[in-house]
């Protein structure tokens, strides 16, 4: 159990490098941690950093993963299933082939052209941009294990949920024609080789960072501003834990917003350290990441209006949902 602590500190939470920056802005740019402005330096070196270390070796690992299920295996796969256990394959799938809301997009367009049943689509749409196993380890090093399992776990269950209601309620009329009728051409799928696989994860890694770097500097920017400037009474008079309407307030301020959870966490861990319920963090975080305004621009154009709303009414409902358990029993994780 020590050992398991002492990993967890030093390769996911990083203190030795917490301890390195604080000797960095008190020895050498004079300032103590402990003040507002040394306290926000420290934050905010501290937090880019650790947070580019493990984006850079989680999406390589994570990488290396998805080279084994291509779009093409993934739908096989996907199509040996049915009923509520497609759902749950179609939900656990997008945890290892993690992709951003709107790169989702193209895949479910490709799923349904090819059979697939929409509620099934629909659950990997819902779990590939929230639930990957970057966000297990990203969260663990910010908040704890117990935390980052139950946040995988509830995102899960929102995405078969997700998937099964509109499976039940037969909304296939709502899908643009267009994408029954794109054709899907069979092709043999290359095996790839280790360094094949080595070079596409190296990509992947590039690629990604140079897509989320803005977003991560701006999200621990303003982590760090609510961190070391925003007094907790503020934050507590608006969000506080006892404010039955932080949930749905945070849920609707995190919809119009284009990141994802690499750079919603630091605002997050801020919010949490100042006495925000980690239900409403967590519904925040959710909200960006699965309905995102630039992701719903993108699935009106292979949905109607109407089954775009049902499905934004499902998982909003079901973030919120999410939030209120999440600060009822959210001390029992912490």
């Amino acid at each position: 159990m020590f050992i398991f602590e002492w990993l967890n500190n030093q390769l996911l939470k990083m203190e030795w490098l917490s301890n390195l920056i604080k000797l960095l802005v008190e020895n050498v740019f004079g300032l103590s941690v402990q003040e507002q402005l040394g306290g926000s330096i420290h934050f905010f070196i501290y937090d880019v950093i650790k947070i580019f270390i493990l984006l850079s070796v989680l999406i390589f690992t994570i990488s290396y993963i998805q080279s084994f299920f291509p779009p093409e295996r993934t739908r096989k796969i996907l199509g040996g299933y049915n009923g509520i256990s497609a759902n749950i394959l179609g939900a656990l799938l997008g945890t290892v082939t993690p992709f951003c809301s709107c790169s989702s997009i193209p895949l479910f367009i490709g799923f349904t052209s090819a059979g697939l049943p929409i509620g099934v689509t629909f659950s990997f749409l819902i779990s590939s941009p929230l639930v990957d196993l970057a966000s297990v380890l990203l969260l663990a090093s910010i908040f704890n294990w117990k935390i980052a399992i139950a946040y995988v776990v509830v995102g899960i269950i929102l995405a078969v949920i997700g998937g099964t209601i509109i499976s039940k309620l037969k909304l296939e009329k709502y899908v643009e024609p267009f994408v029954f009728n794109n054709k899907v051409f069979e092709s043999a799928q290359e095996e790839l080789t280790i360094r094949e696989r080595i070079e596409f994860s190296k990509d992947q890694v590039l690629s990604i960072i140079k897509k989320v770097w803005p977003y991560i500097l701006i999200g621990v920017g303003i982590g760090a501003g609510i961190h070391n400037w925003v007094p907790q009474s503020i934050i507590s008079a608006v969000l506080g834990v006892d404010k039955w309407y932080s949930v749905p307030l945070a849920t609707i301020v995190g919809v119009p917003m284009y990141a994802d959870i690499f750079g919603t966490l630091p605002i997050a861990e801020a919010l949490v350290r100042k006495g925000v319920g980690i239900g409403t963090a967590l519904s925040f975080m959710m909200a960006v990441t699965a309905l995102s305004l630039p992701s719903m621009i993108m699935l009106k154009k292979v949905v109607k209006t109407k089954l775009l709303v049902i499905f934004a009414g499902i998982v909003t409902i079901g973030i919120i949902i999410i939030g209120y358990i999440f600060n009822a029993f959210g001390y029992l994780l912490i």
